[in-house]
């Protein structure tokens, strides 16, 4: 084991590492929803506007680009999810036995929604990619066969329409909308109070702050959740067909 290693190893193990590895993983993924937010409202703008956007992202340095940002994406994400858990289990341990009874039962209760909630939302990110990714649902293959033809003649897929048939109205697709609604709300719930604490971590948070990032938090949160809600919901019920 060499030196660096065996200093990332040491930083992985000290509890201000991991809570860095956790605020700097978060930062990057709130600025992850917020780009892939504003690509997801691009469905408003109509069909070609969509349509231009997704083959962008599939074209961008001859197709790697796309893929170097979801191994990226999937590697934050883990790392996260690992400090995470590990820094929870570690500040259960370090509770004094005087107050362990009635942290116990508070920790038991965060524990359980944390782990429910988690795992709702790693379900729901498996269920996205196989969803328009892996295309596994929905008659994407035979849509592949049939590429859109755009005003000018030219032929690509058509991811609007994609979008279009993975949430428009049916008995199925009404399960899906719901699961996305649900995996939303849980992953804003989380966003409220880690925007704070990832403040509060980076050494961005004071007493004359704090209230200001909370607020800051929140309003995000409830950006997140109504903006990407409101996709599936306006395919779902209609209003974009």
């Amino acid at each position: 084991m060499n030196a660096l290693t065996r200093s990332a190893t040491a930083y992985w193990q000290s509890s201000i590492g991991k809570k860095l590895i956790v605020a700097v993983t978060g930062a990057a993924m709130v600025l992850f929803l917020a780009g892939h937010l504003t690509g997801n409202l691009l469905i408003f703008a109509g069909r070609e506007a969509f349509n231009d956007y997704a083959q962008f992202l599939h074209e961008a340095g001859h197709g790697a680009l796309i893929w170097v940002a979801r191994i990226s994406l999937l590697v934050t994400v883990v790392l996260h999810v690992i400090a995470t858990i590990q820094l929870t289990r570690e500040n259960r341990a370090a509770r004094s036995e005087q107050y362990q009874y009635k942290t116990v039962i508070q920790a038991k209760k965060s524990s359980l929604l944390m782990i429910w909630s988690g795992l709702t939302i790693l379900a729901f990110i498996i269920f996205h990619i196989l969803h328009f990714t892996v295309k596994i649902a929905g008659g994407f293959s035979e849509m592949m066969d049939e590429p859109y033809h755009t005003a000018t003649g030219e032929s690509r897929h058509d991811a609007y329409g994609m979008v279009i048939a993975g949430f428009q109205s049916s008995g199925l697709n009404a399960l899906v909308v719901g699961f996305y609604i649900l995996a939303m709300t849980l992953l804003c719930s989380h966003l409220s109070h880690g925007v704070g604490s990832m403040f509060q971590t980076l050494g961005w948070r004071s007493k004359k702050s704090q209230d200001l990032i909370r607020k800051v938090s929140l309003g995000y949160a409830y950006v997140i959740w109504a903006g990407f809600i409101s996709v599936p919901l306006s395919i779902f019920f209609g209003f974009v067909k």
